[in-house]
């Protein structure tokens, strides 16, 4: 952590508790292990995520169509099966 100090007329020379700054930017630096605000830069959290949405999105169209393939694609049925396939995608 990396710190100023402060001096007044007719101090000593050291810092006390009340004169100490703290410099917010410093904090953590050099911690170990890193957090994982540290680890992993916020961009590429975000993106990690939406692959991992768009993932289950794919899977989930998948099971559906599985779905509705087994009931020979009749109409009617296309909200229920894509219910069905979250389900069964979130289950794995």
């Amino acid at each position: 952590m990396r710190s100023q100090t402060t001096s007044h007329s007719g101090s000593t020379g050291r810092a006390t508790a009340a004169q100490t700054v703290r410099d917010p930017a410093f904090e953590n630096v050099g911690a170990w292990p890193p957090t994982l605000t540290q680890a992993i830069p916020p961009a590429e959290v975000a993106a990690a995520a939406a692959a991992r949405a768009g993932l289950r999105e794919a899977e989930i169209a998948t099971a559906a169509y599985y779905r509705a393939e087994q009931r020979c694609f009749a109409p009617g049925n296309e909200l229920a099966d894509w219910l069905a396939a979250e389900r069964e995608v979130d289950r794995l």
